[in-house]
């Protein structure tokens, strides 16, 4: 009976071993298991969110400009306009060290394990002198939550047409340095995410319409041909990264000081311009409200109008071309965003831009993991047929 299990192990072995080498041969390997692709419930939109997302720790979140708290503001005004319920909102899982290692190097996630490292990248001097645990806690766990949000939300966009996660957009932060209060590289991920485990996306677009140069992803996809960058931003404020610059496809710099019809125009020309030149499988919008007029980093001068009808028109051309889109909400410092937000992601169900009923009735015949199924079985079975 030894001899026989023996043989049934090393047979089964033999075979493992052969179908891994085939999956190697035909450029397959099998990625790490991940929490963050797992099923949705169809009755959920596509609207990623956490309580986790918010930043409050003794005050120490007031001495950024940026609003910590804005995302779960976004979510009770959304709640108090009756367009969605707890029940309704996809729940964001924080992304894993090894979710994280897909795109960082394990030398940049060991830097964040000093203090003095996350105070510089989130820009919060008094962070230096608390102890790490309580600096991965209360300050790094909700970013990892968000990145972990966005990744969900790019499965989500391509089952369902359009995903939105409340949080995310952290574009200064690259596989080996953050800054700029990103310390994690949630677009580069939910992108790399996509072009390992979803057949069929190969190309990725980004529309980066923040007020500020999206430096990050454009280092991680300086020499990447799968992935086209559309990148609108104050041309005088950080982080004027000119090697950076080399990985724009379509490059909007702005003066000081743009308005709502300079403004709307250019998005609206370029917008088109970059999907008329390649029709991506994704689109990623990293929607910052820091353009918003009065916004003390921004420079710009949009009105809370101008910001709305932006991401209509950056909407309607994905929706128009079939294209799944991933928005995330990335910069803005003043309190009235939140609101600006939430008014946004009403205009666009008013219009039909995200619409409901597509969304869970897409959900209801989901496609990923069967192809994904499919493959692993077709492949076993080319391996097995001479058994």
């Amino acid at each position: 009976m030894l001899l026989i299990s023996l043989d049934v192990s090393c047979a089964m072995g033999i075979r493992t071993s052969m179908l891994l080498v085939l999956f190697y041969v035909l450029g397959f390997y099998l990625p790490h298991r991940t929490e963050l692709y797992e099923g949705v419930p169809p009755t959920c939109w596509p609207i990623v969110y956490s309580p986790d997302y918010n930043i409050t720790f003794m005050g120490l979140e007031k001495l950024h400009p940026f609003d910590a708290g804005k995302w779960g503001k976004v979510i009770n005004f959304l709640k108090e306009e009756k367009l969605i319920g707890d029940d309704l909102i996809v729940q964001a899982r924080e992304a894993t060290d090894e979710d994280l290692l897909v795109v960082h190097t394990r030398r940049y996630l060991n830097k964040l394990k000093w203090s003095f490292v996350v105070a510089t990248i989130t820009e919060i001097p008094p962070v230096l002198f608390l102890p790490n645990f309580l600096v991965q806690r209360k300050v790094l766990k909700p970013l990892r939550t968000q990145t972990g949000g966005t990744i969900m939300a790019g499965k989500l966009a391509v089952d369902r047409g359009w995903a939105i996660n409340v949080g995310g957009g952290f574009h200064h932060c690259s596989s080996d340095k953050g800054g700029g209060f990103c310390a994690y590289a949630d677009i580069t991920l939910a992108i790399k995410f996509l072009f390992e485990r979803v057949p069929g996306v190969s190309k990725a677009t980004i529309i980066d319409l923040d007020a500020h140069q999206g430096n990050g992803h454009e280092r991680d996809f300086m020499n990447d041909h799968r992935v086209y960058i559309m990148d609108a931003y104050n041309r005088y404020i950080y982080p004027g990264d000119g090697f950076a610059k080399r990985a724009i496809k379509r490059k909007v710099e702005l003066e000081w000081g743009t308005e709502d019809t300079e403004y709307l125009q250019k998005v609206h020309t370029h917008v088109e311009g970059a999907l008329n030149e390649l029709k991506p499988d994704i689109i990623v919008y990293n929607a910052g409200t820091d353009i918003l007029d009065g916004d003390p980093l921004g420079g710009l001068a949009i009105s809370p109008q101008g910001i709305v009808k932006r991401d209509e028109v950056v909407f309607k051309a994905a929706r128009s071309r079939g294209i799944p889109i991933l928005m995330v909400t990335s910069g803005g410092y003043q309190k009235r965003t939140a609101r600006i937000i939430a008014d946004s992601i009403l205009n666009l169900h008013n219009l039909g831009l995200i619409d409901k009923e597509l969304a869970t009735s897409e959900a209801e015949s989901p496609k990923v993991e069967q192809m994904i199924r499919d493959s692993v079985t077709d492949l076993t079975n080319l391996t097995c047929s001479d058994g």
